[in-house]
């Protein structure tokens, strides 16, 4: 019905779209950082300044942490997709960045999918989104990876207040389900965001073991630049802390904040709820925390979703990538 309306009225849904996208994101960055419950904005930038956070040394530098960790989420894109079309790193940047700002404020960063999609021709949609599965995938694996290996070391060097038998029942409950859909459900029949399991398995494994691990290496390198960041923001704040045992605290947060359940609109939220409660027990303020928590979400997020709203406005949808690899 769409594609049989005329090229005018379109193209003035498209625009809609588009403002809508940018004018959604930018509505929600406000909201997130004027209007923060959490911590009130005068004080945060107030904090900023007593702290030397805006030293021309400290911004070169946490900016450039900033771009080498979008250049390799971009270099990762750019890798994944040739797959199935060779791209140029720009075309990459735009997917990239274009994606971020739509997926800023929808929930389990469904924009995120939605908008790499647009950008190539309908008959090759569906591998850019199992493609896209895979980069997220990659990335939360070394979430877990790293995570677990922090939790680890956590739990044998502080006091973690967690109900094991409520984790237990929880993890029984998990497996009497898993169990239950492998034996009662046919393989084919199980769908993952909208794919066929069967289906999914079969293009993993026609994915090169090279491009699998290049996109979990390209995965790897982005944890390592951004929890460094937060190491380096907690010694600007004047946190007297071993990059070992920052990284034993730095890793459990973000394997907590990943494996628990949330949408993506309260992801800053749950970050720095699960920050609170982790740093508090090795003794570092709520102030600091918070700053820095809000302070990566705007280098990481609201910075790259700014430079990714122009793309989006300037989205042209004829312009879609055609000629993909069969």
């Amino acid at each position: 019905m769409f594609r049989a309306l005329p090229y005018k009225t379109k193209q003035f849904f498209y625009l809609l779209i588009k403002l809508s996208i940018v004018f959604g994101a930018s509505y929600f960055i406000y909201q997130k950082i004027v209007n923060n419950e959490n911590i009130d904005f005068n004080v945060f930038v107030e904090f900023l300044i007593e702290n030397h956070v805006f030293s021309l040394k400290n911004v070169c530098f946490l900016l450039l942490l900033t771009i080498f960790n979008w250049f390799f989420e971009i270099s990762k894109w750019r890798y994944l997709v040739s797959f199935v079309k060779n791209i140029s790193f720009f075309e990459a940047l735009k997917q990239s960045l274009s994606a971020l700002t739509a997926s800023l404020f929808t929930p389990n960063r469904i924009g995120d999918y939605a908008a790499k999609a647009v950008y190539f021709s309908r008959s090759f949609r569906k591998r850019i989104l199992l493609l896209n599965l895979a980069s997220h995938v990659a990335q939360m694996s070394a979430t877990l990876l790293f995570g677990c290996i922090g939790l680890f070391y956590f739990t044998s060097k502080y006091s973690l207040e967690i109900s094991y038998y409520r984790v237990g029942r929880l993890g029984a409950i998990a497996l009497i389900v898993a169990l239950f859909t492998i034996f009662g459900i046919k393989q084919d029949r199980i769908k993952i965001k909208g794919f066929e399991l069967s289906r999914i398995t079969d293009f993993f494994k026609s994915m090169s073991s090279g491009l699998h691990f290049k996109n979990f290496l390209f995965s790897i390198i982005r944890y390592l630049i951004f929890s460094f960041q937060f190491y380096f923001l907690l010694k600007i704040f004047g946190i007297d802390v071993t990059y070992f045992n920052a990284m034993i605290v730095i890793t459990t947060m973000y394997l907590f904040s990943s494996i628990i359940p949330t949408i993506f609109l309260l992801d800053v939220v749950v970050k720095g709820s699960i920050a609170l409660y982790l740093f508090d027990i090795v003794g570092v303020n709520n102030l600091t925390i918070l700053s820095i928590t809000l302070l990566m979400w705007i280098l990481n997020f609201v910075i790259p979703s700014v430079i990714g709203g122009f793309f989006v406005l300037n989205f042209k949808h004829y312009k879609s990538i055609d000629g993909l690899k069969k």
